[in-house]
């Protein structure tokens, strides 16, 4: 094998690893956000019991 060859192999294993990063970190983002929505949620239930 080439120089060449071993260095695009190189890239595309380079890419397929930091594309399986970036799917677990946009993954994460969206469990944060439903959890802040859940919370946001709960918090108006408390405050609507409170002024009961």
């Amino acid at each position: 094998m080439t120089l060449s060859v071993l260095s695009r192999l190189a890239i595309v294993v380079a890419i397929v690893g930091l594309s399986a990063g970036c799917a677990n970190t946009i993954r994460g983002v969206g469990q944060d956000t439903a959890n802040a929505v859940d919370a946001t949620q709960g918090a108006g239930r408390n405050i609507s019991r409170a002024a009961q």
